[in-house]
Parts: structure tokens; sequence; C-alpha cells
């Protein structure tokens, strides 16, 4: 979790640095409309779909001591994994054109030279997705032997190419310089896993493991999770073309807007849902189905007491927290305003987020991808429904359309989790469902408790500078937060202090 915290705040700097060159203006978003196309073909082919296929079946083959036969898995599958990428993005750098115009941007189309820098920068960042691609199949083999600090790492290293793209880069080649920033941050994240990959002491082969059982379980996992994926990926592509036909800045605020909440996301439930799937998993090759509900339950409570308070925490210091951290250079208070309106929409969600990462990995660690997969795709199908309605709704209510954008996730994400947690429910034959309401509650009146004071607090500081506002309510609300729960006698807090204790004796 420490090594997330690091890099998300690297992953802050950075996009402070971008707000301050770039401002929301239609420049950076041409670039983030570009990197849609490298991001989705690493989601598709090496980013959570091969994770979610890849990690079940090779701690299971550690498990149960077959190593050479987990090298053998992992040497096949990279290499599947630099020829599909190659491919792909070649055809990809071939018909960018054609993808900016009808599918990516078609609000570009209009302006010639907006759409042939969205192109240009499009072309540039497609080098990243294999090296994407490989350095996030070394992150499952890391995980899969419980190495987790180093691969928790690589996305600050993936951020501080893009540093170095908006510092160094940037001030001669313009917007350019932060798409080889994103080549360069690509080169980093694979390269500092190789050290630790090594030490594992594995032995690469030149094969494509055909007729290899282990790869066939693979690619039978991974088929419904490339389905999800897509669906996934074809939302974020349906609100970047709405958003480019929206006013400009909108696709920044969307993007900004999106991150915060993503950030505060990854801290609380992607870190713990990283260290809990081999767990789980190991847990399940094992049959020890006792532990897995235990393990389980545990971590979807500990989960919880962070997302709720964090969720209305973000709600309400929305404002200050985006002033304090973007608002100087081209980004002004009509920039504030955009991603401010998105980010109250998207704090929203944070709780249905945490638990989704939580449930959908654990779905995965069973053997199990066609479920959070079918689940998906009917959750990000209304997704796309509601970004169509609630864009629309938005514009005849006289707001901002891209809010709509964001309230469609939001809601969307909430449906998925719920019919994630009852289906797995069903499927481990029941979790300590009692033991999870009490936990939601206490969060929720403990963060409610928190909620008001800090409304006080911002009634009280209306003219006080911005950090003030931002870093006084975020210490004072998580104070009281803090104090609420140790004195309902939380066990989670009560097993943390007992943690920090053994640890000072030590």
């Amino acid at each position: 979790m420490l090594a997330f915290i690091f890099s998300q705040l690297a992953g802050l700097i950075r996009r402070i640095l971008v707000a301050q060159a770039f401002g929301a203006y239609i420049e950076l978003d041409a670039f983030i409309a570009a990197n849609r196309v490298s991001e989705t073909l690493f989601n598709l082919i090496a980013g959570g779909a091969l994770g979610s296929a890849f990690i079940p079946t090779f701690t299971a083959l550690l498990a149960k001591g077959e190593k050479k036969s987990a090298w053998r898995l992992a040497s096949s599958i990279a290499n599947l994994v630099v020829i599909i990428l190659t491919f792909l993005g070649s055809i990809a750098f071939i018909f960018a054109p054609q993808i900016v115009r009808y599918t990516l941007a078609p609000g570009f189309a209009d302006t010639p030279q907006i759409l042939q820098l969205t192109v240009n920068l499009l072309r540039i960042q497609l080098l990243s997705a294999v090296l994407f691609g490989l350095s996030g199949l070394v992150m499952g083999i890391l995980n899969s032997h419980q190495v987790f600090l180093i691969p928790a790492l690589t996305p600050s290293m993936y951020q501080l190419g893009m540093i170095f793209g908006v510092l160094i880069l940037s001030p001669k080649l313009g917007i350019y310089g932060l798409a080889w920033g994103v080549v360069l941050g690509a080169f980093l994240h694979l390269i500092l896993q190789i050290p630790s990959l090594i030490k594992q002491k594995g032995i690469y082969s030149l094969e494509l493991g055909i007729g290899n059982p282990e790869v066939a379980e693979v690619i039978r996992l991974i088929v419904p999770r490339l389905a999800g994926v897509a669906v996934v990926q074809v939302n974020f592509w349906v609100n970047s073309a709405l958003a480019s036909q929206m006013s400009p800045g909108s696709l920044v605020g969307v993007e900004f807007g999106f991150s915060l909440m993503l950030m505060a996301q990854a801290i609380i439930a992607q870190s713990v849902a990283t260290a809990m799937m081999p767990t789980l998993a190991s847990q399940f090759a094992l049959g020890k189905l006792d532990e897995v509900r235990h393990s389980l339950t545990a971590t979807l409570r500990g989960v919880l007491f962070l997302a709720v308070p964090a969720s209305i925490g973000l709600i309400l210091l929305r404002q200050p927290i985006i002033e304090l951290l973007y608002q100087r250079g081209s980004f002004n208070a009509h920039s504030t305003e955009l991603v401010a309106w998105a980010l109250l929409w998207y704090a929203a969600g944070l709780i249905g987020h945490s638990v989704l990462e939580i449930l959908a990995r654990a779905f995965y660690a069973l053997h199990d991808t066609k479920t959070p997969v079918i689940v998906g795709v009917v959750a990000m199908g209304l997704n796309v429904v509601f970004s169509f309605s609630f864009s629309a709704l938005f514009v005849r209510w006289g707001w901002m359309p891209h809010g709509g954008l964001a309230l469609a996730n939001t809601l969307a994400t909430a449906l998925e989790s719920i019919a994630l947690l009852i289906l797995m429910r069903k499927r481990l034959k029941g979790l300590s469902s009692l033991s999870l309401i009490k936990g939601f509650g206490q969060s929720l009146a403990a963060s409610l408790l928190m909620g008001s004071v800090i409304l006080v607090w911002l009634q009280k500081v209306t003219i006080s500078p911005t950090w003030l506002i931002a870093l006084g309510g975020t210490t004072i609300g998580g104070g009281v937060y803090l104090l609420t729960i140790m004195v309902m006698k939380v066990p989670e807090v009560q097993l943390l202090i007992r943690f920090v204790k053994e640890r000072i004796a030590r």
C-alpha cells in the first residue's frame, strides 16, 4: 500500500506539471484521446485480462511444486504477448487516421490540425504497448511469488518517464514531448522489475505453448475476461467520443476527475486486491474454502472502512483540493471548475469501484472469469446507455454535460459491485453478511459525522488560503473519523494498533 501511495503521488505530481504546462485545452484533449489506443491494447492483452488468467494458473503450478512447468507457461505467454501486441500495434499505426476520425474523437474531425495532432500522438505512444505488455506479465510472475513491493512501484516509473517528458522534452517538442515521455515511462516500468525477475531463477524457453495444457487453461480463462475488458474500453472510447463533441477541456475534466478518484481507489483497493489474489488462489487450489471466505470477508470490511470516508471527503473537499493541486500556469479557474464537476460524480462511485476491485480479483482467484465478465458486460452496456442519457439530461438542465459521463460510470459500477457480491455469496455458499453490514454501518456513521465537521470547517474558512482549507479539512475530517471508529472499538482498528505496537517492540 505504501508503494501504491508513492506511485499515486508520482502520478499526482505528473498531472500537476501537465496541468500547469497545458491546462484544460484542446491540445491536452488530443493527447488524452491518443493515449486511449495504446492503453486499450495494454489492457486487452497484458493488463487486468492477462493477470486474471495467468496468476491463478501460474500460482497453482507453483503451489504444487511444478516449477519447470510454471516457467514454460510464463515463457509461452511472454512470446504470445509480444507477437500479438506487435501485430495489433502495427494495424493501429496504419489505420490511425480512421481510428481517430470515426471512433476515438469524431469531434476533432472539424479541426484538421487537431485531428492530425491526435493521429501523430497516437502513433508515437503505440511503442509503449509491447513494453507494457511484457511488464504486465512480469508483474504477474512476481506477484505469484509473493513479491509485491517492486511491481507496486512500477507505476511510479511510468510517471517519472512522463515527468521527464513534460519538464525536459515538452519545452522543445510541445505536447509531443509528453508522448515520448509515455514511451520512456513504459520502458522504465519494465526495466525496474527485471532484477527481481532474475532472482526467481526462472528458465526462459522460446516456445508458443502449442499443445501445452497450462497455456490452454490461460487462454480458456482469458477469453471471457477479454470480452469484459473490451466492453470497458468501449465505454472509455464512447466517453472520449462524446467529450470530444462537448466544450473544449471536457475530456481533460473527465480524465483528471477520474484520475483523482482512481488515485484513492488504487491506494485503498488495488493494493489490497493485488496482495489478496495470490493468497486466495493458493487457498482455493488447496481446497480451503473456509479460509477463502474468511480472507474475502476481512478484505471487504477493511476496504469499506477506507473507501466510505474517502468518498465523502472527496465530494466535500473537491474544489479546494483541485485548486491546491492544479490551479496554476495554464490551468485556470475554469479548468478547476471542469475537473471539480466531474470529480463530484466520480467520487460518489469510489465505494463501488473499491468493492468491485476486490470481488473481481476474488472470482479470478477461483478460476472463474466468466461470472465477473458477464456481469461486467451488462454493467458497461448500461454505462454506455447512461452516458448518452445523463449527458443529454445534464444539457437539458443547463449543467455541464461531461458530469453526466461521470455519473453514468458511478451508477453502473455500483450495480456491478452489488451483483458480484450476491453471486460471490452464492458461489462460496455464504459470506459473513452480518459482519459486512455492521462494518459498513459503522463506517457510514463515522463518515457522516466526519462530513458534518468538514461542512462546518468549510463555512468557517471561506476566505482562508486554499492550502489551509484543503489540508485543514482533510486533517480534521480524518482525525474525527479515526477517533469515532476507535470509540466504536472497530476490530480492524484494534488489530492495526496491535500490529504497530508489535513492530515498534521489535
